[in-house]
């Protein structure tokens, strides 16, 4: 799931400062399970800004609107009527939702009201922790189930560094050592011989190399 946490109310107010009408645009997708753009939090935005804009006599008509998601095209068409005379568009999405708004609306100012933080997963209600780091050449099938890219503070792929004491990463008590994480369960799973086979270098080519990446399904693929 991709987490984010919303702007300050300030830096929002200041992206759209000299506007009049302003299109807030939720998304029920990560941002809503992370509690920070789904449709309340749309609605709690726009609200605080119509507020805000009031008490500086500066009014500001804000209008809603929450899409199943941001990050496909088929789900932001029904915005093509709501936007035709707004000033700005305030995307409560990831960094793609904000994208995939600005191309689609060339003509309209699109910003963020989101920080984009990482991809992660709930521990407890409220708390999410980063769990996977992007990096497009997965090993979890060598170190148990857990990622040393993310979750080891030095993304060492074999083995620990030696800074770690008592199962805690010397970055901080508070940080479980992932290699400790990763001896345990792979001890459980009486798989430690599996640590011994050595973790070439990683090919960051399969992650943040020659541009953007594609995924392509040529099976579902529609011409």
């Amino acid at each position: 799931m991709i987490v984010a946490q919303q702007k300050p109310i300030e830096d929002i107010a200041q992206m759209i400062n000299d506007c009049k009408k302003v299109l807030f645009v939720g998304c029920a997708g990560c941002v809503t399970v992370c509690l920070a753009g789904g449709d309340k939090e749309t609605q709690v935005l726009a609200s605080a800004m119509r507020i805000k804009r009031n008490l500086e006599n500066n009014p500001l008509e804000a209008i809603t609107f929450t899409c199943t998601r941001q990050c496909d095209p088929e789900y932001i068409e029904p915005l093509d009527n709501l936007v035709k005379d707004v000033d700005a568009i305030v995307s409560l999405a990831c960094g793609v939702g904000v994208q995939y708004l600005a191309e689609r609306f060339k003509d309209k100012w699109v910003v963020p009201a989101l920080d984009t933080k990482f991809i992660g997963g709930s521990t407890v209600h409220g708390s999410w922790e980063e769990k996977c780091g992007l990096c497009g050449d997965c090993i979890l099938h060598r170190t148990g189930g857990i990622c040393p890219i993310i979750r080891c503070s030095k993304s060492i792929l074999n083995g620990p560094c030696g800074g770690s004491q008592y199962g805690k990463c010397e970055v901080s008590k508070d940080v479980d050592c992932a290699w400790q994480l990763i001896y345990d369960r792979m001890k459980a799973l009486g798989k430690l011989d599996k640590l011994m086979e050595f973790q070439p270098p990683k090919d960051w080519s399969k992650s943040r190399d020659g541009g953007p990446r594609k995924a392509i399904r040529e099976d579902v693929m529609i011409d």
